[in-house]
């Protein structure tokens, strides 16, 4: 019999310990899912205190977990929110706001403005860790830059490895829309006709030259007029939206266009399952951003008028359907106890949003706006839903301080990583709050922008006193007036004659009237002069911080016809992918 040698066991030895740390490493990194709505208002859910609106599945993911009642957005609009919710920074440092009132969020499919690409998002962060990453539903990011399928602004160039879902954002012409099955038949006849067309003008051109034939030119050149004259023809014939922003793509793939938007949310369901299954031993990252409950609130047949709350409620109580699908897979693939799920919503619901006299958009509860809003509460103060059964308590009901962009240092916590050292992270690490390791949130100062101007500035004392100072430098001009919202403009505007500019500022304490219904002054707040002067130094340090960079949502934000995504040879850009599959 041969003896080991001592340094073989050693190895051997050495090798199993290592593996055995390895998996222990592995196993102390959470599973991540991450669901976000669009536009849903704090009040539309049934654990914020609606009911009008049937949600028990977030409800019951609240029940189980700890819920947050002053989680807060850094913008009031989808893009810029989004982007400091993947990268965990003020959307002022990365750019994505702008000087202007009208373009604030990325426009349409065809501009070059995107997140820029030496941001760090937190699907990056967690790639390097060892994550499988994927993104399924709403980007609004950006697409691409120089041509039409050069996806520099794409999910995988930002650290996901797997994309499905609407590079733009629902705008009203994506429903209801009729079926697409004629159009889609008649283009494919109708580009057959330009090939072969283009194939006889080749011929005889070819012929002529060479002797062969004997045809005018001028005959070949109507031929070739022909062409362009159905080309352009059908190109004009496209006068909505409807075909150039309302898509769905898998991957680097166009998989619909014009997408069917009643369907686009429960195939994006069963995306997500599908990633689960396949990821399942982990450790993944899935973040599930919803169309819901974006206007024009595309349903299914199965939720219209369920709901006591119209159209909208309709729509909620489908997205907690969904969200309930995507709940029972976890538990059904066996993963409950080792993922960290997290809902929220990017900001406030959408007051302004009607049709005729039915309301479209959320609730905000008590607080004052919404959408557009970047001081009042209603349109920063959204849902925040944390659970990981056996590391945070569940039935936590936690009212201090945080915000969307915690996500990205408390993702770096979890999975054993750390936030970029270099640049700022505006974001705090959740988990010693939700674990009950300290009392108060790590935020003393939070500042509200509404794009690039900064309209108000948050004070969370360290004294345990409890109070939530709010300044407000300037505020939006409702129209009417009493209305609580900017009804005439569609969206409040930032800066210019719609808005009020206060000097000193409007001073409230939300611990005390989180309505933000009456200011405060020195004759009814003896801390008044003290809290200004504390709010304008803080507000000094922190535009100190503020590196100057281009904004993307200004001058990169203007259409270029040529960026326009095509899932064909344009203009012929019409697909149905998914019902081909279907039909398979």
């Amino acid at each position: 019999m041969r003896v080991m040698s001592p340094l073989v066991f050693t190895s051997l030895v050495c090798a199993l310990l290592n593996m055995c740390q390895a998996h222990r490493v592995h196993d102390d990194k959470p599973n991540i899912v991450l669901i976000m709505a669009d536009d849903l208002g704090i009040g539309d859910l049934g654990c914020y205190g609606n009911n009008t609106i049937r949600t028990p599945h977030i409800d019951r993911l609240a029940r189980e977990g700890a819920q947050l009642t002053q989680h807060l957005s850094a913008a009031s609009l989808c893009s810029p929110s989004r982007s400091a919710f993947l990268t965990g920074r003020y959307p002022i440092r990365s750019g994505m706001v702008s000087s202007g009132n009208n373009t604030r969020v990325v426009k349409n499919l065809a501009v070059p403005a995107g997140l820029p690409l030496n941001e760090t998002t937190f699907a990056a962060l967690l790639k390097k860790q060892g994550y499988s990453t994927g993104l399924i539903g709403k980007w609004h990011q950006g697409l691409n830059c120089d041509s039409r399928s050069d996806h520099c602004h794409h999910p995988y160039n930002y650290g996901f490895d797997y994309y499905y879902g609407m590079p733009y954002t629902l705008i009203d012409s994506c429903w209801p829309a009729p079926s697409r099955s004629m159009e889609i038949a008649f283009e494919s006849r109708l580009w057959l006709c330009i090939q072969l067309v283009a194939i006889a003008v080749l011929t005889l051109t070819f012929g002529k030259l060479s002797g062969w034939v004997s045809v005018p030119w001028l005959l070949i050149f109507s031929m070739i007029l022909f062409i362009f004259l159905l080309g352009y023809a059908w190109l004009s014939s496209y006068t909505s939206r409807l075909y150039w922003d309302c898509l769905l793509m898998r991957e680097h793939e166009i998989t619909e266009q014009p997408m069917k938007a009643e369907r686009a949310g429960s195939i994006m369901v069963k995306e997500a399952i599908s990633f689960l299954e396949r990821y399942r031993k982990g450790p993944f990252l899935l973040f599930f951003s919803f169309l819901h409950v974006h206007v024009p609130l595309p349903t299914t047949d199965d939720f219209i008028g369920t709901s006591k709350h119209g159209l909208y409620g309709d729509n909620v109580e489908e997205m907690d359907f969904m969200v309930g699908k995507i709940l029972d897979a976890i538990d059904e693939f066996g993963l409950r106890n080792d993922t960290l799920v997290y809902f929220t919503s990017d900001h406030g619901g959408h007051l302004e949003a009607r049709r005729g006299h039915a309301q479209l958009g959320g609730w905000n509860g008590i607080y004052k706006g919404g959408k557009g809003m970047g001081g009042w509460e209603g349109g920063i103060r959204v849902p925040g839903i944390v659970r990981w059964p056996g590391k945070i308590p569940a039935g936590q009901l936690i009212k201090e301080a945080t915000s969307l962009m915690d996500i990205l240092p408390t993702l770096a916590s979890v999975s054993g990583g750390s936030p970029p050292q270099d640049r700022v992270i505006d974001g705090r690490d959740l988990m010693p709050l939700l674990q009950g390791n300290i009392r108060h949130s790590e935020h003393e100062f939070l500042f509200h922008y509404c794009s690039s101007y900064l309209h108000a500035v948050r004070w969370i004392p360290k004294d345990d006193s409890g109070a939530v100072w709010k300044a407000h430098y300037v505020t939006p001009i409702f129209q009417p007036p009493s209305s609580g919202g900017c009804y005439v403009t569609s969206l409040c505007q930032c800066f210019g004659e719609q808005v009020t500019y206060h000097n000193p500022p409007l001073l409230f304490d939300l611990s005390r009237d989180p309505s933000e219904s009456t200011p405060l002054t020195p004759d009814t707040e003896p801390l008044y002069d003290v809290v200004i002067k504390k709010v304008a130094t803080a507000l000094k340090e922190h535009q100190e911080t503020i590196v100057p960079v281009t904004y993307q949502l200004a001058k990169l934000n203007q259409a270029r016809k040529w960026l326009t995504p095509c899932c064909g040879v344009f203009p012929f850009c019409l697909c149905d992918k998914e019902g081909e599959l279907s039909l398979q």
